[in-house]
């Protein structure tokens, strides 16, 4: 869970609002409902979701949505999972009473064991999570970004620091040449995946 918590709390800071809930939404489908966790997701997806409808204006959902997030959030303590709940509560309060008038900066920062994460403070894991996140919301090969995640975490495993582990963790961190780098990365994972078979080939 935690590689999950971390990778939505950081898109959520770099002002991915509807990318966030993706980084929790596989994890908390998982889970039982009414247990803690699967409030803390529930809440966090839907607190993400009030600030995404209110950067575009809409008022009636930014509204609905702060009261139903507070009340999964409410019987929670803060932190909880690292997260500082304190700072949403006001602002859920807030904009479920009145959402006129909301600009993005009112939105709070969320922070994880203290840190307001962005993507230079994931590591391998919560980074692969994020990878896969941007490349479903960009439109890149998915299925490739989440093979180069794995070879990744191979490397870092081997105590390696290899080309998978820099091609991801760029994708990831470097928005201005994401595009450059998705195709590098598509390119490095179809070359492994032909020396692959080529071996393969030989004992057929």
């Amino acid at each position: 869970m935690r590689d999950h918590l971390r990778a939505g709390v950081a898109i959520y800071n770099e002002g991915r609002f509807h990318a966030a809930h993706d980084a929790w939404e596989d994890h908390w489908l998982g889970l039982d409902q009414g247990t803690d966790d699967e409030h803390l997701l529930h809440g966090l997806i839907q607190f993400t979701a009030v600030v995404y409808h209110a950067c575009e204006g809409n008022d009636s959902g930014a509204k609905g949505l702060a009261e139903s997030a507070a009340d999964y959030l409410a019987g929670l303590p803060s932190p909880y999972r690292g997260v500082d709940l304190d700072p949403l509560r006001p602002f859920l309060d807030g904009m479920a009473n009145d959402p006129e008038g909301f600009e993005p900066s009112d939105a709070p920062a969320l922070t994880h064991e203290g840190i307001e994460l962005s993507y230079e403070e994931l590591g391998v894991g919560a980074t692969a999570v994020a990878a896969r996140v941007l490349a479903e919301e960009g439109g890149y090969d998915v299925a490739a970004v989440e093979q180069a995640s794995e070879w990744a975490r191979e490397e870092i495993d081997a105590g390696e620091s290899g080309a998978f582990t820099g091609l991801v963790f760029s994708f990831v961190r470097d928005p201005d040449h994401r595009p450059i780098i998705a195709q590098r990365l598509v390119e490095h994972v179809q070359r492994r995946e032909n020396r692959a078979a080529d071996v393969e080939g030989l004992f057929d």
